[in-house]
């Protein structure tokens, strides 16, 4: 699904405008990446949970030359499913 996709079926189970859905998906994606920009974390009871992980420094190998690399630590995000959804992907 892309994200217009999505857009359009937030229009029709809200019954919101085209443009007012775009500003509340727009709004709810900048939110969550404000938070985990800063560090926090965003929980949706049932849903999950979005976090940040820190990744720490590790060796790599340039696939092209054989030669290895250093990789430098790095914060990535991370989503972790809640019950409820795991149950409805599951088909419970």
């Amino acid at each position: 699904m892309t994200k217009q996709e999505f857009i359009t079926q937030v229009k029709e189970k809200a019954d919101l405008t085209t443009g007012d859905a775009t500003k509340a998906v727009d709004a709810v994606l900048d939110t969550i990446s404000d938070t985990l920009k800063r560090g926090g974390e965003v929980a949706f009871t049932g849903f999950g949970k979005f976090s940040v992980s820190d990744r720490s420094a590790r060796q790599g190998v340039n696939p092209q030359t054989g030669e290895r690399i250093q990789i430098a630590a790095s914060k990535v995000p991370r989503f972790s499913p809640g019950a409820k959804l795991k149950a409805t992907v599951k088909g419970g």
